[in-house]
């Protein structure tokens, strides 16, 4: 296992390295100049130059580039070209809130997307599996700020049971943390219990009719035990694949979640800094996603074994 692990962050390293380096050339390729927004409206050829050649952007690209590399293998993502604070410290402030929204959407969303998917398969074209499979079309297909304004519609100003907006970390309570994340939580949830559920079916049905499902049912095993350690166990590999891909797009995809309920996470930190040319955020932001993702993908890999113990043979 330890020799898998090594082995994995070796092969994925280099993909990390090439987008880093993607991310930078097309950041400094694209139209624009943080110079510009820095100096403001009023701003002198003068001075925009002279703020250009602080920041060291009337370098070439090559230059810039082995700068920040240096930067990187001293554990330095640089700074803020808008606030001067340490990118390293701007992300510590804003991975809490979307690691915690993440972690509550991917929790709920297993907890109510597999068993929906085994109901599903376990009663396939009756009623059940039809209205199961019909919901997670609407939940699939519709927009997350949509789904967002009507929980809040419907939970906060005519219930009045939960915030419009805001987070509070759970350090400071257990309960005002649940209130502030359940409204983003069940927004996002929205999409992934559909996603799962589908998952879940498809991976069932094709276990369901294999010989083994057959003589568990022949030797009097209840259905509940045949449908969860039986089949949904043979089933895990894809659901788990699905999850681990799913929760890596949550980290880097609650964009429009934390705009609607205004958290303040990686989403509303990469999209100011996309609308304020800051290249050192950016670059730090994708960079930690790309990090992110590799974890994930080594978890599930090691998640592999643990299912089905043949695969590390």
């Amino acid at each position: 296992m330890i020799r898998l692990v090594v082995y994995r962050v070796l092969v994925t390293l280099p993909v990390v390295a090439i987008s880093a380096i993607l991310v930078f050339c097309l950041l400094r390729m694209t139209p624009g100049n943080p110079a510009i927004i820095l100096a403001g409206d009023y701003a002198t050829p003068e001075t925009i130059a002279a703020i250009t050649r602080e920041l060291g952007l009337d370098r070439s690209i090559p230059e810039q580039l082995y700068i920040w590399g240096l930067q990187l293998l001293h554990g330095n993502l640089g700074k803020s070209i808008v606030s001067g604070l340490p990118v390293t410290t701007m992300i510590a402030d804003r991975i809490g809130p979307t690691a915690s929204l993440a972690a509550t959407t991917l929790l709920l969303s297993v907890i109510a997307g597999v068993p929906l998917g085994v109901a599903a398969a376990a009663n396939k074209g009756k009623w059940l599996d039809r209205t199961i499979m019909g919901a997670s079309v609407v939940g699939f297909s519709a927009p997350v700020f949509v789904l967002g304004y009507i929980l809040i519609l419907i939970f906060s100003v005519e219930l009045q049971w939960l915030p419009v907006q805001g987070y509070t970390p759970i350090s400071e309570g257990i309960l005002p943390f649940l209130r502030d994340i359940a409204l983003p939580t069940l927004t996002l949830s929205f999409i992934y219990v559909a996603l799962f559920s589908r998952i879940t079916r498809t991976a069932m049905l094709e276990i369901l009719t294999a010989d083994f499902i057959r003589t568990a049912y022949a030797k009097g095993l209840p259905r509940i035990v045949v449908l969860t350690r039986h089949a949904l166990r043979n089933a895990a590999i894809p659901i788990v694949s699905v999850i681990g891909v799913a929760f890596a797009l949550m980290i880097g995809g609650v964009v429009v979640t934390e705009t609607v309920f205004n958290v303040p996470g990686l989403g509303r930190l990469i999209v100011d800094a996309v609308l304020g040319r800051d290249y050192a955020v950016i670059q730090g932001v994708i960079l930690a996603l790309s990090l992110a993702y590799v974890a994930v993908n080594l978890v599930i890999d090691l998640l592999y074994m643990i299912l089905d113990p043949r695969i590390k043979y």
